[in-house]
This record gives structure tokens, sequence and C-alpha cells, in this order.
């Protein structure tokens, strides 16, 4: 089964998050567990934590589908000390609200060299960040996002990814996420049955299937190689919905969280549905 949902809102408190997803008929779920746009933010309360947990119970929400983003400003690769620092802590406290909360996996950008390192150390820094970010917590998974290639911003190839995963120490606690807007505009050819196959046979041979934890589902308001990163709703973009035909009949996607971060929140529901519609019976 395929597990469709949304980055949905964290307003109120993250106990709204799961009533939230059941409003839009979600099947999987993403949400920020802080304000991804400043460093730091109150711990949880006892409250939100217990709200959480009730609510995904009530609704029916196992953890393997749900698929938290850590904050855009964190940068794993960054070449300045004072940043990195930074960004290892603000993942370390956003690994620790999952470990709260019950949820396995967190989401992260991988980061960028600002043009002061090479690429490959940059990699290896990245790599340095998980590790540090692992030895510092007991059981959240972090989950590296491809990237579109957008500025110096490390990831857009999967293998870079490959490169990262070699130098994580625990293998168990570390995956991927594929974003379908991301993948196209770093030039995988999503959307012609030959782009398709070519992108998931690379995917196998140098990541492998068994670190594939989770999609992020958007269209690409940008062309094929552009390197530019914007979403676009489901059918309206450069993509095309033969995209999201292979992607909803291919079974080696099924039971992984798919989360839709497309522009429009109130389209939401309508995507999912017509999402499910693809699936061939």
């Amino acid at each position: 089964m395929k597990r469709i949902g949304a980055h949905v809102s964290a307003a109120g408190g993250v106990h709204n998050t799961p009533v939230n997803a059941n409003n839009i008929g979600a099947k999987a779920f993403g949400l920020f567990t802080k304000n991804q746009r400043q460093w730091n933010a109150k711990p949880l309360s006892e409250e939100n934590i217990r709200g959480f947990k009730e609510n995904c119970q009530k609704l029916h929400y196992s953890m393997d589908y749900i698929l938290p983003h850590a904050s855009y400003l964190i940068n794993l690769g960054n070449p300045r000390p004072d940043g990195l620092e930074k960004s290892r802590k603000a993942l370390l406290d956003e690994s620790i609200r999952c470990e709260q909360l019950g949820i396995k996996m967190l989401n992260v950008h991988p980061g960028a060299h600002l043009k002061k390192i090479a690429p490959s150390d940059c990699l290896s820094l990245i790599a340095d960040s998980i590790n540090w970010v692992h030895e510092r917590s007991n059981n959240v998974s972090i989950i590296i996002e491809n990237t579109a290639g957008q500025g110096s911003s490390m990831g857009f190839k999967f293998d870079q990814l490959a490169s990262i995963i070699e130098e994580v120490s625990d293998k168990k606690r570390v995956g991927v996420c594929i974003d379908t807007c991301h993948a196209f505009a770093a030039g995988y050819n999503l959307s012609s049955d030959k782009g398709y196959q070519d992108t998931f046979a690379e995917f196998e041979q140098t990541v492998g299937y068994k670190y594939l934890k989770g999609f992020h589902i958007n269209d690409s308001k940008k062309p094929l190689g552009s390197r530019v990163d914007r979403h676009e709703k489901i059918g309206d973009g450069l993509m095309g919905l033969k995209a999201f035909e292979y992607i909803m009949n291919d079974q080696r996607l099924d039971e992984i969280p798919m989360i839709l971060e497309t522009p429009d929140r109130k389209n939401w529901a309508r995507e999912i549905h017509l999402l499910y519609k693809m699936v061939e019976t």
C-alpha cells in the first residue's frame, strides 16, 4: 500500500498534526517539531507529547509513516566552525524531540560547501555531523533528503548520498528521502518510462533500496536539470502526471511515507485523492 500524506501544520502544538493529517485523508504525514525558521525553541511540554501520542493512536498513525522535517537553517556540511556547531546542536535537539514524541525518523537537507571547501570534504563533514548526533542520541534515524543542487548544496546526485552513508558509522540509523521535484531538477527524468527505470536502477546500484525511507511528492516549476528548487502542485508543473503514475504503481515504494510539500495546502486533500486514483487495479 502507498502511504500518501502531507507536511501538515503544527500550529497550536505538535499534538494537532495527526488531526490535521486525518482531516485531509492522509495515510502518512510530515511536520516540524519546532519553528523551522529559528535556531532555538522552548522544550515540548508533557501535554504536547502526551497529546501527540494519543492522537496518533486514536487516528491509527503508525510511527513508521511519520517523517518530520528538520529546520532549513541546518547545514551539516558548514565549513564555518560556528555555523557547523549550531547546525549539529539544532539537529540533536530535533532528534531528542522526535525521541520524546516516539518518532523514529528525522528528515534533513544534507548541507552545502558554501564554496569554502571541496565538495568531497563537505560530504565527509556531513557524515561526521550525523555521527556526532548519533553519538548523543538514542534511536532516531537521520534521513538524508536529496537536493536540487541549487547553489553549493550537496546531495543532488545519488553517488553523493552514497558517499555520506559510507562514512556514517551506524548505518541502521541512516536513510534517504527522495524529493521528486529535487530529483527532476537535478537531472533525473522521472517523467519518461526509460528515465524512471534508469533513475531507480542507478539508485539501487549506488545507494540501495534498503536505505530508501521516504518520499517528498512534488511537481516542479523548473525544467529537468535546472538545479532550481521550486515546488509545484501535482499535475501543474513540468514533470507531468506520468511521473506520479510510475511512482504510485511501483510496488518497491510501498509502505514508506510519501509526503506532499506542494504549494497550496488547501489542495492537499485533492492531490492525495488524485494520487490514489492513479493506482492500477
